[in-house]
């Protein structure tokens, strides 16, 4: 049966420092691999190269690559048929956590493969690390509605939800709306509530900055189209 490989991809274009060298161990192991970005992957994996083993090429060619796609589960199990070593690799961060992976990552489950999780970063951990705010329980909703309304009501929901289980709400945005959701949390939580801001995480512009929403609604925060994750907590 075959082996899986969850391998972690850099958050920051500079953020190489935060991906562990046996990492390239475990990519030459592998020989096919279910990516969620073709282009980026193989350019991450070349820069992984020149760091850890100077002098050294990459043979791309030498790999088979598939993009996890709706077509890519019948591929995927063909695969795990074999004594196959596959790689899965996310566009950011790690495998399987907010992360098409995951349903590669169940086929290969309920097949029997082995699965081997490799450290990495990860911008949910990063940021809740960082907040101050409880680790204890947490919870993450992912993307909040589109939509005025409902993502107001959104809103207000995780922050009863966190004054009730005393937990801490996090959740992420499409970049280009950052400054919406923004100006949304401001607005409809309450000014006691404390909300984390972290941008940029393993970047050179990384920012991680917690406040009450009364000393953010005082600040003017701009982080349009920049990678960003947001934390909420309400006592």
């Amino acid at each position: 049966m075959a082996t899986i490989y969850l391998i972690p991809s850099l958050l920051a274009e500079e953020g190489l420092d935060a991906i562990n060298t046996y990492t390239v161990d475990a990519i030459k192991k592998c020989t096919v691999f279910f990516v969620e970005n073709e282009r980026t992957t193989r350019r991450y994996f070349k820069q992984l190269w020149k760091a850890c083993l100077p002098g050294q090429d990459m043979i791309i060619d030498n790999y088979e690559w598939h993009t996890i796609d709706n077509n890519s589960a019948a591929i995927f199990k063909s695969k795990l048929k074999d004594d196959t070593i596959i790689g899965i690799v996310s566009e950011a961060g790690c495998p399987g956590v907010a992360d098409p992976g995951q349903l590669l990552v169940g086929i290969a489950q309920e097949m029997n493969a082995t699965i081997k999780p490799l450290v990495g970063p990860n911008s949910i951990l990063l940021a809740l690390m960082a907040s101050g705010m409880n680790g204890q329980q947490f919870r993450f909703a992912g993307y909040l509605p589109i939509d005025t309304a409902q993502r107001n009501k959104a809103i207000k929901d995780l922050e009863l939800d966190s004054q009730k289980r005393d937990s801490t709400q996090i959740f992420i945005e499409t970049p280009y709306r950052n400054n919406q959701l923004i100006e949304a949390l401001v607005k409809n939580c309450n000014p006691a509530t404390r909300l984390c801001i972290a941008v940029d995480i393993t970047g050179k512009n990384e920012w991680i900055k917690t406040k009450t929403i009364a000393d953010w609604q005082k600040e003017k925060v701009d982080i349009h189209k920049r990678p960003a994750i947001f934390l909420l907590y309400a006592k």
